[in-house]
């Protein structure tokens, strides 16, 4: 029997039973579908992390104090220097801290940045808001998010900010605009910079920031030579790791304390991202396995479609190999079926997941415009073509599958004995 007279009869003996042909195909849909688009949603995710951590720069290194507060420099992910995080209250970074990071080798620029939350007033509108007291001389090269409008903060500047993009567009009613003052606790600053918005795995949309020293006079639970944290550009990202060690090892010494008894943390952003990476990665295999059940349900229904269908064209198959056909032949005619259910629901699944991922990705972009201001922005989907071709490809692998015990059954059968089934 020939390839194109096996498909034609698959073909026809599923045009035959339509009903139950396209409810068995339904599954796949369901399956592929829910495949394609929580995978879309889960390479979207590691597709964000990426580029956000990505703009970091593999050559940045922060300083936190605290034995556990392994990412708290990284302000979650998204910048430096955030106030909070496990193990603050360990230790205490201090100005001979930063001048040993400063005469490390390897160490290009350097900001001692010093955290904590202040009242801020705007158009007759209090609120609560993160302040950071940068280098003014260091930070500006070292700042990933961008500027949408203004400059950064220079030496020289005292009661001005820089101000993260939801302070400037969402917190108050009013709009804060370039040159417009603001009231930091009760001191009056002009804003001269508004950064871009840092998506969802950056809090610099919620920060403000000033100059240390004016910091300091605001801040008052801080004492002068208190640091929050110390934000490290290496001068080659090659070596980052490297100077990272060093650094490590040499506030060690300075601070006299073991492995055992450190309080402070150094980390690269490049560990970070590998770290993120993992974990992003992980939600994406445990998206897609959900999605799978979907899939495997679909398969079993395949299964027990062909199960019927051999039992139903018992005696077909019983004059088919009277007639010389061979039992490789009845097994490829049973697959080949089994293989068009699950080609053709692997199509349509792929089509409508990939209407779905826009679906998601657009109600994430909605909902960042109403709350995105909390500091995790628009979710996107991302869909591969590697990830349609492996849906329609794993479709029709679970469809075959799926038709391979029954396809056995039916080449099986003993030609008189299929002829006499009534």
């Amino acid at each position: 029997m020939k390839f194109d007279d096996i498909l034609r009869l698959s073909f026809n003996s599923l045009m035959n039973r339509k009903l139950r042909s396209w409810l068995t195909v339904l599954g796949i849909v369901i399956g592929v579908a829910a495949v394609v688009a929580l995978i879309s949603v889960g390479e979207g995710m590691q597709a964000s992390v990426a580029e956000r951590l990505g703009s970091l720069g593999a050559n940045l290194i922060t300083v936190s104090p605290g034995r556990m507060r392994a990412f708290g420099g990284f302000k979650a992910f998204g910048g430096f220097g955030q106030e909070g995080g496990a193990g603050q209250a360990a230790g205490n970074l201090t100005e001979n801290d930063l001048r040993i990071v400063k005469t490390t080798l390897g160490v290009l620029y350097a900001d001692g940045m010093v955290s904590g939350r202040e009242e801020i007033s705007y158009a007759g509108q209090t609120v609560s808001a993160s302040i950071q007291g940068v280098d003014t001389s260091a930070w500006r090269f070292m700042e990933t998010t961008g500027l949408e409008s203004g400059r950064y903060l220079s030496q020289g500047d005292t009661y001005v900010a820089v101000i993260g993009n939801r302070i400037a567009n969402d917190v108050f009613k009013q709009a804060i605009t370039l040159n417009r003052q603001i009231t930091i606790g009760g001191q009056n600053f002009r804003v001269v910079g508004i950064l871009k918005s840092a998506g969802f795995i950056g809090q610099e949309d919620s920060s403000i920031f000033i100059p240390k020293d004016i910091a300091r006079s605001i801040l008052t639970d801080l004492s002068s030579n208190q640091l929050s944290s110390i934000t490290v550009q290496a001068s080659d990202s090659s070596n980052a790791q490297d100077v990272a060690a060093q650094i490590e090892q040499r506030l060690m010494i300075t601070r006299h304390v073991t492995n055992q008894t450190k309080d402070f943390t150094v980390t690269s952003s490049q560990a970070i991202l590998e770290t993120v990476s993992s974990i992003t990665q992980t939600i994406t295999l445990f998206l897609g396995g959900i999605a799978g059940i979907s899939l495997l349900v679909g398969g079993i229904g395949i299964a027990n479609t062909m199960f019927m269908s051999v039992m139903e064209r018992t005696r077909l198959i019983g004059v088919l190999k009277a007639l010389g056909t061979t039992d490789s032949e009845v097994i490829k005619l049973f697959l080949a079926e089994s293989a068009i259910m699950g080609l053709v629901g692997g199509l349509i699944g792929a089509f409508i997941g990939f209407l779905l991922s826009g679906v998601i990705s657009e109600l994430g972009l909605r909902a960042a415009g109403v709350g995105g201001g909390m500091g995790f922005g628009g979710l996107t989907t991302v869909v591969s073509p590697q990830l349609v071709l492996f849906a329609i490809g794993f479709s029709v692998f679970v469809g075959m599958v799926s038709g391979l015990l029954p396809a056995r059954m039916a080449s099986k059968l003993e030609p008189v004995e299929a002829l006499r089934y009534e």
